[in-house]
C-alpha cells in the first residue's frame, strides 16, 4: 500500500510541474496568478517530499535521524518531523538537528537540488520575459 501512496504522490508532484512549465509559457509571467501557482508548486513539493519520507519511515526504513535518535513517536510527531526535515531541505537551510540517512539522503540531495534551481530558473524566465518586452 505504501509503494501505492507513493507513486501517487510522485504523480502529483509531477502535475504541479507540468502546471509550472505551462505558466512559464505564457506571455505576461509577472502576475498574482503566477506568484500564487510558485506558492503552491512550493508547498506540493514540501508536503510530497515529506510524504515520501514518511511514507519509508512507515515501510520500515530508516530515513531521518532526530537529535541522534531514530525517527520515533507517533505518527502525527513523525509527520512533523517529516513536513519540517522537508521544509529546511527545501528552503536550503539545514539546522542539522534532523539528518537523513540511508535513501533519505539520495531524496534529501533531490529536493535541495529543486530548492536550488527553482528560485534561479523563476529569476531567470522573469528577467528573459522582460528582455523581451523591452
Amino acid at each position: 500500500m505504501g509503494g501505492l501512496f507513493a507513486v501517487a504522490v510522485t504523480l502529483c508532484l509531477l502535475m504541479s510541474f507540468n502546471i509550472f512549465i505551462r505558466t512559464f509559457s505564457k506571455k505576461n509571467f509577472l502576475s498574482i496568478d503566477t506568484l500564487l501557482i510558485v506558492i503552491f508548486l512550493y508547498l506540493s513539493i514540501l508536503i510530497g517530499f515529506s510524504m515520501m519520507y514518511l511514507i519509508l519511515d512507515a515501510s520500515g526504513f530508516e530515513v531521518l535521524v532526530d537529535n541522534g535518535v531514530i525517527l520515533e513517536g507517533t505518527y502525527l510527531e513523525r509527520l512533523h518531523t517529516c513536513l519540517y526535515f522537508s521544509a529546511v531541505t527545501l528552503f536550503s537551510l539545514g539546522y542539522g538537528d534532523v539528518v537523513p540517512i540511508g535513501f533519505g539522503r539520495l531524496l534529501a540531495v533531490l529536493e535541495a537540488l529543486i530548492g536550488y534551481v527553482l528560485p534561479a530558473v523563476f529569476v531567470a524566465r522573469t528577467v528573459w520575459g522582460m528582455d523581451k518586452v523591452s
